[in-house]
């Protein structure tokens, strides 16, 4: 009887050793955020800087949560994206 590479394929897991497919838990969001590694295949050099902001501004990107400044780095670098003449910014 020939079995077709779907059917094998369970066979296959099993035997090399790997967990069976039946037996895979997905993984939640929460669990994959934390064994991820941040930054860990590109870093841009960041240069510590005092910058005046209007309060407000300060305020509105530190409500959205931890990383506020890395989403002010982000809108700035889209600002630059859209008003760009054709000159990139490295990073």
């Amino acid at each position: 009887m020939k079995k077709t590479i779907e059917a094998l394929q369970p066979e296959l897991r099993t035997e090399s050793g790997a967990v069976a497919e039946s037996e895979v838990q997905p993984m939640s969001m929460e669990s994959y955020a934390c064994n991820a590694a941040r930054g860990a295949f590109y870093r841009p050099i960041k240069h510590p800087l005092s910058l005046r902001l209007d309060a407000d501004v300060i305020a509105w990107f530190q409500r959205q949560g931890q990383g506020y400044q890395t989403r002010i780095n982000s809108a700035l670098r889209e600002y630059i994206a859209t008003h760009s003449n054709g000159s990139e910014v490295s990073g």
